[in-house]
């Protein structure tokens, strides 16, 4: 639930924090992201999300929100991930426009300006790029690269960094994707389907102070698995008959071939099938029943496409409308990212 506070309506700005574990960085965190907000002078709010943490992060939450009416925290029942903490941040959010980072101090607030800048020149996502990366070559940088650029291939969307949680979204855009299994850095590939408009900008790769990432090389897999999800919400998610019915009809064509290959055979040579071309009539068979299966599949998934369309009053197209004007004021830049302090709220 939601710590209780003050309702704020009609708000520029949105901070969405998801945090797990984050005790060690949380105060210095919340310490430069109030200065920066103070700075830019938008009506904002932040939105903590503590994802099932059980370090303190929780209870130094709710401190900082008892002090602070600008702060919100929603508490998660367990530990879901970062695409559900996320989610639980975007559908509480009220500003106009929302920016998400990580907890971990791996972003810096300071760059939040950058971000803000580069959307008032009327782009809907501003995903912040690690253009110089500090991490492992082997266990992150290398994986990130070739992940990054199947992912810039498949959706379309020319990004050089899909992974990183620091992006700015306009509210309208993030609000319509529905968010599920790890499908948090495919935002912008997802949102790039009703046609947002799409821009990245360089940011710091900073060292995490805690020296420890919450996430392995064992998240590849499930980055892999999510490309054929995405490539398929992107391509076939209104026509679904149009993936599995050319293989279907390869398939039964195929079958259909050599079936008839061994037929002819037959006729003009005398062959005995069985003992000739025994496992060509199992395969030719098999192919037939296969192709089979995937165009009823396709019919099915026509039918759940349609259900999920019109169950859900969806649309199959996006309404372009008037980019809205700039929400800040004039900024002088950034303050340098390698700031340090005390670590203690004022």
């Amino acid at each position: 639930m939601p710590h209780k506070r003050k309702s704020i309506h009609g708000l520029d700005l949105s901070i969405v924090v998801p945090l797990f574990n984050e005790s060690g960085t949380f105060l210095e965190l919340h310490r430069r992201l109030a200065a920066v907000l103070m700075i830019l002078g938008l009506d904002h709010e932040i939105i903590y999300v503590d994802d099932g943490s059980t370090d303190g992060t929780r209870e130094a939450l709710i401190a900082v929100a008892a002090r602070d009416p600008r702060v919100r925290v929603i508490n998660l029942a367990r530990n879901y991930g970062q695409t559900a903490a996320l989610a639980a941040g975007f559908d509480a959010a009220a500003g106009d426009v929302i920016v998400a980072m990580d907890g971990d101090l791996q972003h810096a607030p300071e760059e939040i300006p950058t971000l803000l800048a580069k959307l008032d020149d009327g782009y809907d996502i501003v995903s912040g790029w690690r253009e110089q990366r500090v991490d492992n070559l082997w266990t992150r940088r290398l994986p990130s690269k070739m992940a990054n650029w199947m992912m810039a291939k498949l959706s379309g969307v020319s990004l050089h960094d899909f992974g990183t949680t620091f992006k700015a979204y306009r509210a309208p855009v993030i609000k319509r994707i529905r968010l599920y299994g790890d499908l948090h850095r495919f935002i912008p590939a997802l949102a790039s389907w009703g046609g947002a408009r799409i821009a990245e900008v360089p940011i710091a790769n900073i060292p995490r102070p805690q020296n420890q990432s919450h996430y392995g090389l064992s998240r590849t897999w499930r980055v892999m698995a999510d490309l054929i999800t995405v490539r398929f919400l992107l391509k076939y998610v209104n026509r679904p008959l149009h993936l599995f019915g050319p293989l279907g009809f390869l398939s039964i064509g195929s079958g259909t071939a050599a079936a008839a290959w061994i037929l002819m055979t037959k006729l003009f040579t005398g062959a005995p099938i069985f003992l000739a071309h025994g496992p060509l009539l199992l395969l030719s068979a098999v192919l037939v029943q296969a192709g089979v299966v995937l165009l009823s599949l396709g019919l099915v998934a026509e039918l759940l496409a349609r259900i999920y369309t019109d169950g859900r009053e969806r649309r199959i197209y996006t309404i372009a409308q008037d980019r809205p004007k700039a929400i800040r004021q004039v900024w002088a830049g950034p303050h340098p990212v390698g700031i340090r302090s005390t670590g203690v709220l004022q």
